[in-house]
């Protein structure tokens, strides 16, 4: 079987590139940068569906793009929340008035999106969840509770989350999923966590009351549609950061080898493992932007430290 990527996706990729080229040296903020992708069409590539301001795109000519944003020093995206994870799961179970309502201003880079999923006492546990949602006397519902490492919860305009609409449910049963607005001073707050690095990419987001009109799937339907969306991010939702994960180890494994710190047993220890989880098949200079170097580690350490052929070799 040919995995190459055919003479469409080449000029597919030629396309890509001219246009990051000419546009990433003068990315401002993410929120600017994100409109800029839209108003260009490079949101929503995936959904498998035109007519909401995206275009469409195959499986192979995502990888592409995916290849070179990573390879071009973009910024970090700030709407693959609402691209990769929610446009595909309202596309599956959300209703015509809710795609027509939330995928435009997804494809055009205009509204961002958070997930409520983790909680204190339910985080890999998620059918533990404890917030919940109650039906208003306008039909409408109000969500009470806390979900923390929210990632870009204070960035984002709306959060969908995952909550309990019966009282006396249990795990996987009474659970919607809601989608609910951010812009509600005194119903929701935002935490953020400050992180070693000093930065602030997740948050504690706490909702007391918060106002939540559109249920997507139906009341009770939050488990079957949650899964849906966790299915959606297995696929290449995350596969430009990976690749800038590949580079930023190559370029450490380089600065190692410069320095001489490459000879701590140690440090050596740990990027032969990285090197590994990265490209189990070969060193990362394969995958990364060719500064790790090649016969940096010798095979027989690789070996014994279950390596593989991290090797340059």
């Amino acid at each position: 079987m040919d995995f190459a990527f055919g003479a469409e996706d080449e000029a597919f990729r030629l396309e890509a590139r001219a246009w990051l080229a000419e546009h990433v040296e003068g990315a401002q903020d993410r929120r600017t940068w994100e409109r800029t992708l839209g108003k260009a069409g490079w949101i929503g590539l995936g959904w498998g569906e035109a007519g909401y301001g995206n275009r469409v795109a195959t499986l192979t000519r995502q990888v592409v793009w995916a290849e070179e944003y990573a390879r071009s020093g973009a910024p970090a995206r700030s709407g693959h929340i609402g691209e990769k994870l929610l446009a595909p799961t309202l596309l599956a179970h959300g209703s015509e008035e809710q795609k027509a309502r939330f995928l435009p201003p997804i494809a055009l880079g205009e509204e961002l999106w958070c997930q409520g999923y983790s909680e204190p006492g339910a985080g890999s546990d998620l059918a533990g969840v404890r917030t919940r949602a109650e039906r208003a006397s306008d039909g409408t519902f109000r969500v009470t509770g806390q979900k923390i490492w929210t990632s870009l919860a204070h960035e984002a305009d709306w959060c969908f989350v995952l909550a309990r609409t019966e009282p006396e449910s249990r795990r996987h049963h009474g659970l919607s999923f809601l989608l609910v607005p951010m812009d509600q001073p005194g119903r929701v707050e935002v935490r953020p966590i400050r992180q070693m690095t000093g930065t602030s990419d997740f948050n504690e987001v706490f909702f007391d009351g918060a106002h939540a009109e559109h249920v997507v799937g139906g009341e009770g339907a939050g488990w079957q549609v949650a899964m849906s969306l966790l299915g959606f991010e297995r696929g290449v939702s995350t596969l430009a950061q990976q690749i800038g994960f590949a580079g930023e180890l190559a370029r450490v494994v380089g600065a190692a080898v410069r320095s001489g710190a490459v000879k701590d047993p140690v440090l050596r220890d740990r990027l032969v493992r990285g090197e590994d989880l990265f490209a189990p098949g070969g060193g990362v200079g394969g995958v990364g932007d060719g500064t790790g170097g090649g016969g940096w580690c010798a095979p027989g350490w690789a070996g014994r430290v279950g390596g593989g052929g991290a090797a340059g070799g």
